[in-house]
């Protein structure tokens, strides 16, 4: 298997479980239904372990731009390959998605809820704010890229480390998912978004373009500045391009914070 179709496999995988367990809560008459938040953030994490499980071996189970890229960035992953990587990931997120569309297949028509139809495939913020979902979304996939590179610093069984990952998947989502559901990866917002939009889902909204970039440009910001963090403090690699985006991301959290009284909640 070349490491393109290992990445498309390992997020079509990831989307399938991920997409599949807020399906089967959220959408009528599912026997899932109503399972709640606990239910969404476990399945998401051994979704996740398990599609690295199945392709680490072979492309070392990126299945996240935000993390090809920042691997890339601190020099641990070569450039010219990062295309070739997120074409692959935003491909197999789009078929992961597609996949868990014909697995509910009947349950799209008898669910009235075009917001429950639409949080299977993509994130929304819980209250509407662009500058303090885009924190968020940088938080968590700083937080994510940061655990992931500190684990590997750590002298445990190689096979432990995908379902170390899925369990830091799990806190993320059960501490930091509540504000806009921790897309924490651009791949897993934006295939599935694109899928929602062809698919004849009846009675389904549109897509939410308005807020698509958020997950897209937040977990990028958080995953290279929680990459170049550990570089900067972990390694002690002094970096101008850890310094460069430090200040980037304080102008955007004092951006937010002047703009924070103007935030209306989302019904």
């Amino acid at each position: 298997m070349s490491t393109f179709t290992a990445e498309l496999v390992g997020t079509m995988i990831l989307i399938l479980f991920g997409g599949g367990v807020v399906a089967g809560v959220s959408l009528h008459k599912s026997k899932g239904f109503g399972g709640g938040w606990v239910v969404i953030t476990f399945a998401w994490g051994l979704g996740v372990a398990m599609a690295a499980y199945a392709v680490g071996g072979i492309s070392g189970a990126h299945l996240n731009p935000a993390l090809t890229i920042a691997l890339a960035t601190i020099g641990n992953f070569p450039w010219e390959d990062v295309p070739t990587y997120i074409a692959a990931q935003l491909i197999g997120a789009f078929l992961g998605a597609v996949l868990v569309y014909f697995m509910y297949l009947p349950h799209w028509k008898g669910t009235k809820d075009p917001e429950a139809k639409l949080a299977v495939f993509s994130t929304m913020p819980a209250i509407k704010h662009p500058l303090s979902n885009l924190i968020s979304e940088m938080i968590g996939t700083f937080i994510l890229v940061l655990g992931i590179l500190a684990l590997g610093t750590n002298t445990i069984t190689d096979g432990l480390n995908p379902f170390l990952v899925g369990m830091l998947i799990v806190v993320i989502g059960m501490a930091l998912g509540g504000p806009t559901g921790y897309a924490i990866n651009p791949a897993r917002d934006l295939g599935p978004r694109i899928a929602h939009f062809f698919l004849p889902i009846p009675g389904k909204r549109d897509s939410g373009w308005s807020y698509a970039w958020v997950p897209v440009v937040g977990p990028i910001i958080g995953g290279t500045f929680g990459a170049l963090f550990f570089q900067q403090v972990f390694e002690g690699e002094n970096s101008i391009a850890f310094w460069i985006l430090a200040i980037i991301v304080v102008i955007i959290f004092i951006s937010a914070q002047m703009t924070v009284k103007n935030v209306k909640s989302e019904a």
